[in-house]
């Protein structure tokens, strides 16, 4: 099928940050995208062919929004998977599929299939509410400090919290959940794979991540992770054979722990593009935004190796109160060699809601490293 300079038809479901990436390999290539957001100033609403404002957790909105398009894609997986179920019904190509998606938006699940598929992680249990966490707890059979996850709609560090003592239990919402054994990390790891309908894969190099301790976020990726090639090539395995067992086509970010003793266990993935492979516009090849593209059109797969050394940093909001945003002494860091700003175009900032990011390139990776040290302490979201 051509899908360049044509009459094809690409649906995103979700209009941020990471579709405004996409579009921009869209528009290299000449696709026509067709969008769907809640937003109407979403940071895809002047780059998409088309916008469309709506929910996307509605069935008959996605369904008929669906309907437009050729190939349907996501970059946020809180869609209504039903409605992809029906269009998959129909003879509409979903990537990821709807039962992935299904898989993907409920950790019990997720956690679930990695031990059918005797797949590493941590130990686990699902639970319907508090009460049953606490009887757990009465019974010895639960010791603190352990991990408290909500089944589903947590993101970006919301939905996640270490519980240390009973009396933060009562801090937590009342919803199914998973309670994980607390383990003791080295490094936390991300490894993105990449699968086309014709059973073409890749993978790009293993990245480590630094996360913010009072927000949960990602605030660094450092591209290539410090690690020995037995433990990368031991995280690629994990990942593809966790692709593989999901039958997925496009891509697939898969967060890792690694422990002292270097045994790796996944945490969480997501199947779409992912803040952990932003620094591939400049670090590599093909970037992840390009490789999802070719993944879900059925392309073939790009070269994921590293041009140049990388790292990522996360702009997040800093001011408490919600405001017209303001990036401060963004000038001074655009001075120096290899950093390049990303800005996702969203107008309003507001405490840790993310608004850009910076690369640092540099064939020294501590070079580069160092450097975004500096770059923290100069560069600061906040708002007018």
């Amino acid at each position: 099928m051509q899908y360049f300079s044509t009459n094809f038809k690409l649906g995103i479901l979700g209009g941020g940050q990471l579709g405004k990436m996409l579009l921009s390999e869209c528009a290299k290539f000449d696709i026509h995208t067709i969008v769907l957001d809640p937003n109407k100033e979403a940071s895809c609403s002047n780059l998409a062919s088309e916008f469309f404002v709506g929910d996307l957790m509605d069935y008959d909105t996605v369904l008929n929004f669906g309907k437009k398009a050729d190939v349907i894609t996501i970059e946020i997986e809180n869609v209504n998977a039903d409605a992809l179920e029906k269009l998959e019904s129909l003879g509409k190509k979903v990537y990821p599929s709807s039962k992935n998606i299904k898989t993907i938006q409920n950790k019990g699940l997720q956690k679930l299939f990695y031990k059918e598929n005797n797949l590493p992680t941590s130990k686990f249990k699902i639970h319907s509410n508090i009460k049953s966490i606490e009887q757990d707890i009465t019974s010895n059979s639960l010791t603190f400090p352990f991990v408290w996850k909500s089944a589903q709609f947590g993101y970006d560090g919301k939905g996640v919290k270490i519980v240390e003592n009973k009396d933060e239990l009562s801090e937590l919402p009342n919803v199914e959940c998973i309670v994980e054994e607390k383990i003791k990390i080295k490094k936390e790891l991300s490894v993105i794979v990449s699968r086309n309908e014709s059973n073409q894969e890749s993978s790009f190099p293993v990245v480590e991540m630094d996360f913010n301790p009072n927000s949960n976020l990602v605030e660094r990726v450092i591209c290539p992770a410090n690690i020995s090639m037995s433990i990368q090539e031991n995280a690629i395995h994990i990942a593809k054979n966790l692709s593989k067992s999901l039958n997925h086509i496009g891509l697939l970010a898969i967060e890792m722990f690694l422990t002292h003793d270097d045994k790796i266990l996944i945490n969480e993935i997501a199947p779409r593009p992912h803040n952990s492979g932003h620094h591939t516009i400049e670090c590599c090849f093909t970037s992840q935004f390009e490789q999802h593209l070719r993944s879900v059109l059925n392309l073939p797969l790009g070269d994921t190796s590293i041009k140049i050394p990388g790292i990522m940093l996360n702009l997040v909001g800093e001011n408490k109160n919600e405001g017209e945003v303001l990036y401060e002494n963004i000038d001074m860091i655009m001075k120096m060699p290899g950093v390049t700003p990303h800005i996702y175009g969203k107008k309003k900032s507001r405490l840790n809601r993310k608004m850009g990011h910076i690369t640092i390139v540099n064939k020294n990776i501590n070079d580069a490293i160092e450097m975004s040290k500096e770059i923290r302490k100069i560069i600061k979201v906040t708002s007018k």
